[in-house]
């Protein structure tokens, strides 16, 4: 037998050997996160590499992507891998002590994501200030002397919700796709394209159907865009820095919401077309939206799933700082999609949305991503975001200072947004829920006594917005931030535009559903039990967290796969037995000498990343 096919057979002996050792993503009863080039012998991997490199097309980079290869088997230790110059070394050493330090183009897809959320913050307060003088001019007046006036409070929920409701039942299903034919890109110019003229189009309708068929339209450019942005800003960055550049959504919503709030009350004094100019002046930043796209590299892991792999490297080498982390990834992203492919096949549009509750790994993080986006209208902010200057009237303030307060809403929700930027990617996702969902509740429920206050009291007006600021600061770095992150990494790529989909969703649907229903639970139930409701529902949210919500910080996108295949019971019961045990000795009792044993296993394997890898808690 010649020594090549020897060599072939040895291959194929060893490429069976590594396989065997390789965890079902479908049921990982073990809690292992491995990575898939683990116990692969450095003969072997050699040799897979090449060949992929030549199949690939990279006949000129097939010794780059050699020790690309070898690095994402080993990454913590990479001065013993040959080949490898000191540049490259300091490079792959800043990963650690800089990681922060990123390509320019990475920034632009950050950015442009960014943009898409600023449009989607002004969206959603152009008519919270609109609320306040257009049902007077399009003659739905809710005056108790109206006989209409219950009427016409379900027209204007019905108004406020129509984003939410085209966004829920179309615009996010249109994600998949709209993705799989222009990418991720194309997505957002689209969504630029209905969130320009729909705005354009509230700003000059004429009567109530004609504006609730605008803000119906401009849902099928929210839909696609509040999917399609977190997940184009996930596949582009690095691991460990993932959560704080894809939590930017939330940061620059909450900046596209102050952006509202203050062309609110600087519009306020224009008159009978104040309202108009508020619900038309969201275009603005939609524009550039449109423009910039273009300018930032395509998602690599789309390009690979496409089996563009020539320009998925090209985009990998604007995305990392030097050609050898392009390589890496790029390798390490491939061998794992090889291991995903195996399990999640997501070969039509159908099946890929009856495998998000069939496909038990899939089914996970589909439930996961479901209780982090409805707890995000559950715990109460959009009764803030959509109808602050509502409740502000209600407290006693006129017009201008409604508005005024409804600024300072914003402001605080901007700013409290920044401490997630430093601690999601540290404190972790999971552990921002858990100690801010309480927080946001006894301010909730503070903030609804204070309408106990008689209206003489001037302790009253203050007090109630003290309280719905301090809500704000509590939701703004935890609820705030981590839904989009988190939904945005928690599936696989082969269903990660429809997963993604349902989440987005299920947040906007319940957003459309807290819209529709606030004026009425307001007139029903008054400001006391409607902020009474919303805190209950936080204490809700608090223990389905505790219970189902795994973590996911400092993983990379291909490691979770490994995460959620862990059986949800698993994961349940060891917060029973072990974390809330370990909770109680250390933070109850101040057991200094507490220990808490890990949920997932790292011990047989080599992570990816070369940082502190992420405990189960």
């Amino acid at each position: 037998m010649s020594d090549e096919k020897l060599a072939v057979e040895k291959v194929s002996i060893d490429e069976e050997k590594s396989t065997s050792q390789h965890i079902d993503l479908a049921n990982n009863v073990q809690a292992k996160i491995q990575n898939p080039l683990h116990g692969i012998p450095r003969e072997t991997l050699v040799a897979q590499v090449q060949a992929w490199a030549k199949e690939r097309g990279f006949e000129d980079n097939i010794d780059l992507f050699t020790r690309g290869a070898l690095l994402a088997q080993k990454p913590g230790d990479f001065e013993s891998v040959p080949g490898i110059t000191e540049e490259e070394k300091e490079h792959i050493r800043r990963e650690t002590t800089h990681r922060w330090s990123q390509p320019r183009d990475l920034y632009k897809t950050v950015i442009i994501c960014s943009l898409a959320a600023a449009v989607q913050g002004w969206d959603q307060t152009g008519s919270n200030g609109a609320n306040l003088s257009f049902p007077q001019a399009l003659g739905l007046s809710t005056a108790l002397d109206n006989p209409d006036h219950e009427r016409n409070e379900w027209i204007i929920g019905l108004i406020n919700a129509g984003p939410y409701i085209a966004t829920s039942m179309l615009g996010c299903w249109l994600t998949d796709p709209l993705n799989h034919y222009f990418g991720r890109r194309g997505t957002l110019f689209w969504c630029g394209v209905f969130c320009t003229f729909s705005v354009i189009g509230q700003a000059v309708a004429q009567t109530w159907p004609q504006l609730l068929v605008c803000r119906l339209l401009l849902g099928l450019g929210m839909g696609p865009k509040a999917t399609t942005s977190p997940v184009f800003a996930a596949e582009n960055v690095p691991a460990n820095i993932r959560g704080g550049l894809v939590m930017s959504w939330q940061l620059w919503t909450a900046f596209g919401i102050l952006l509202g709030t203050a062309a609110n009350l600087i519009l306020q004094g224009t008159g009978a077309i104040a309202w108009r100019l508020e619900l038309g002046s969201a275009f603005l930043p939609a524009v550039p939206l449109m423009i910039g796209v273009y300018f930032c590299p395509e998602s690599p892991r789309w390009l690979m799933k496409k089996g563009r792999y020539g320009d998925a490297f090209k985009s990998f080498c604007r995305l990392r700082n030097s050609p050898l982390q392009a390589a890496r990834d790029m390798y390490y992203v491939h061998c794992q999609l090889d291991e995903e492919f195996k399990v999640l096949k997501g070969s039509t549009y159908v099946s890929r949305f009856t495998e998000l509750f069939t496909i038990p790994r899939v089914r996970r993080a589909t439930l996961a991503s479901f209780i982090v986006m409805i707890a995000q209208q559950m715990c109460g902010i959009n009764i803030i975001a959509f109808y602050s200057s509502t409740i502000f009237v209600e407290a006693g303030y006129n017009q201008k200072q409604a508005l005024l307060a409804s600024f300072g809403f914003g402001l605080v929700n901007w700013l409290f947004a920044f401490p997630a930027v430093w601690t999601i990617d540290t404190f972790g996702r999971r552990n921002l829920l858990l100690f801010t969902f309480p927080n946001m509740a006894w301010t909730l429920l503070a903030a609804g006594f204070c309408f106990f206050i008689p209206d003489s009291n001037s302790a009253r007006i203050p007090l109630i917005a003290f309280f719905i600021f301090l809500f704000c600061a509590f939701y703004s770095p935890g609820e705030g931030p981590v839904p989009f992150t988190y939904s945005a990494e928690v599936f696989p790529l082969t269903h990660r535009e429809m997963g993604m989909s349902w989440a987005v969703a299920t947040c906007l649907f319940w957003a459309a559903v807290l819209s529709l229903t606030f004026p009425r639970l307001l007139s029903a139930f008054g400001p006391v039990g409607a902020f009474g409701f919303y805190a209950g529902l936080n204490v809700v949210a608090f223990v389905l967290i505790f219970f189902l919500l795994p973590e996911t910080k400092q993983r990379t996108l291909e490691e979770l796969d490994y995460v959620f295949a862990v059986p949800m019971r698993k994961h349940a019961k060891y917060q029973v037995t072990e974390f809330l045990p370990y909770w109680i000795r250390r933070w109850v009792f101040f057991q200094r000498d507490a220990k808490l044993k890990p949920l997932y296993n790292f011990d047989e394997v080599e992570s990816h990343t070369v940082w502190e890898p992420a405990t189960g808690h």
